[in-house]
């Protein structure tokens, strides 16, 4: 019985849709997120006086900013996996489990 239920969900077209749309959002999510880290460390690899510069009128260097912003970058994608999470993918989660139960 269990493997029946198994074989329904994964050949539902919802399921084969909600599985298309994580992949699609966690790749792009971790390609903008690796991306951005790998250009910070490409120029402090190659440019490490860029990241010394200090911001007008202060003794602040860019390097903190533009490191606490990847952090807050960090903290965006992943809220904005977690909303999409909550709306999008819950609701066709359901509607797979509602027509997992209708079939049985």
């Amino acid at each position: 019985m269990s493997q029946e239920i198994h074989k329904k969900i994964k050949n539902n077209p919802k399921y084969i849709e909600l599985i298309k749309k994580r992949k699609t959002l966690v790749l792009s999510l971790s390609f903008i997120l690796t991306g951005t880290y790998f250009l910070f460390i490409i120029i402090l690899a190659f440019f490490p006086q860029f990241f010394a510069i200090k911001i007008v009128q202060t003794v602040v260097p860019i390097g903190i900013p533009i490191g606490i912003s990847i952090i807050l970058l960090s903290l965006i994608l992943a809220k904005i996996y977690i909303q999409s999470a909550a709306s999008k993918f819950d609701d066709l989660v359901g509607d797979i489990i509602e027509d997992s139960r209708l079939d049985s």
